[in-house]
């Protein structure tokens, strides 16, 4: 539920929502969607975290990354860590939830709404204090996919849970096809 006249602030946990609309088989459209979240409310800030591969030439995101600054999102990016695991396999790890939760938290006596776009169960504390100072939280993410992206508790906590899959004639556009 969303009122006319809340300031809202959207959160937007980047890897979990690409893979969240990713496994729903479409593409967000952040220009739609940013428009269907002003229409919701006072929309004060929209928040995109994202980690970044600083030694690659080209990273794919980037462009993406660049879009979104020059169109009104606030982008909190770091760069990903690059280790090899027990099995000689190349991982990238680039978790944003200390930069989601704190920069949440210093927006809280700003706005009456947020919405976190993110399934990560980690986020449940933060809901709770956003929650203990007067903010509502609505959390968009899926649990029609397989498996479910969004943690059970995550869900539980949150005033309201947007199902990702039925923002998908609004925000969502059919996926690009891979190079």
């Amino acid at each position: 539920m969303f009122y006319r006249d809340e300031k809202l602030a959207l959160f937007i946990d980047g890897a979990n929502l690409y893979a969240a609309s990713k496994a729903l088989g479409f593409d967000i459209d952040y220009k739609l969607l940013r428009t269907e979240f002003m229409r919701r409310g006072k929309l004060l800030r929209a928040f995109y975290y994202t980690a970044l591969l600083e030694n690659d030439e080209y990273s794919p995101i980037r462009p993406l990354v660049d879009w979104l600054n020059y169109n009104g999102f606030m982008m909190v990016t770091k760069p990903a860590k690059e280790f090899t695991d027990s099995l000689g396999r190349r991982k990238v790890k680039g978790n944003m939830d200390i930069e989601l939760s704190v920069d949440a938290m210093e927006m809280a006596p700003h706005i009456d709404h947020m919405v976190l776009f993110s399934g990560d169960g980690d986020f449940k504390p933060l809901v709770a204090g956003m929650q203990r100072q007067g903010v509502r939280v609505s959390v968009v993410s899926t649990i029609r996919s397989q498996p479910p992206m969004i943690a059970d508790e995550l869900r539980r906590q949150a005033d309201n849970f947007i199902e990702l899959e039925e923002l998908k004639d609004v925000i969502g556009r059919p996926p690009r096809a891979e190079d």
